[in-house]
């Protein structure tokens, strides 16, 4: 996607696969967050925002749910959602601050590390996404908007949180088309909206909102 081209809206259809690697405690965690492939964090830190586009989690991640849930660590589990992912352009930066999250509870932790029951342990997963095209484009802001309404939730997912996070671009796809486009203001304004606050479906009509006031 350039300056000049319409803009070509993708989807996506995504294989999960078990990683084979497995923790029942903190220790075993904080290990194996350090080796598994980005897709993994990746996955286990958007998936549920996906599969509840209708209704917003209380938490927001697999990591702080396990934690809370399985080691009944509910205090780490508040710091783990609280995560802002959105001031993050990259994989390797989001799962540093996991692990710096995780590490700061273990050094303050003077006992044993609790472990999960049998049975309740975490199962790292990871993904892999197939792209494909919609069909469906745009060749001009107020197209664009127009279009945008017909477009399904996974597309939606592909180019604001993939393109921008796992693709390890400074912005989302949105953003950036709209940018080239002449629209810098309304640009900013939908990279400054904050998606985790809200579910998936809030999300898409607020940007549509913001497509709406500005034509």
């Amino acid at each position: 996607m350039n300056h000049t081209e319409p803009f070509m809206f993708y989807t996506e259809r995504r294989l999960v696969a078990l990683t084979g690697l497995r923790a029942s405690d903190l220790s075993q965690l904080l290990g194996h967050l350090r080796d598994v492939p980005g897709s993994s964090i990746f996955y286990h830190t958007h998936h549920m925002y996906l599969s509840h586009h209708f209704e917003t989690p209380v938490f927001s991640n697999d990591f702080a749910l396990w934690v809370a849930e399985a080691l009944h660590e509910e205090a780490l589990g508040e710091k783990l959602a609280a995560i802002d992912l959105l001031s993050f352009t990259s994989i390797r930066e989001l799962r540093e601050a996991i692990i710096a999250t995780i590490e700061r509870r273990i050094g303050d932790n003077g006992r044993r590390l609790r472990e999960c029951p049998p049975g309740d342990e975490f199962y790292f997963c990871r993904s892999k996404s197939f792209i494909m095209p919609t069909g469906l484009t745009a060749r001009d802001p107020k197209e664009f908007f127009e279009v945008l309404s017909r477009v399904s939730n996974v597309s939606f997912f592909f180019h604001f949180f993939e393109a921008r996070l796992r693709l390890g671009r400074p912005t989302n796809d949105f953003s950036q088309w709209l940018a080239w486009r002449g629209e810098e203001a309304l640009a900013k304004a939908i990279d400054a909206t904050d998606p985790y606050s809200m579910t998936l479906n809030e999300f898409k009509e607020r940007i549509m909102a913001l497509g709406g006031n500005g034509r």
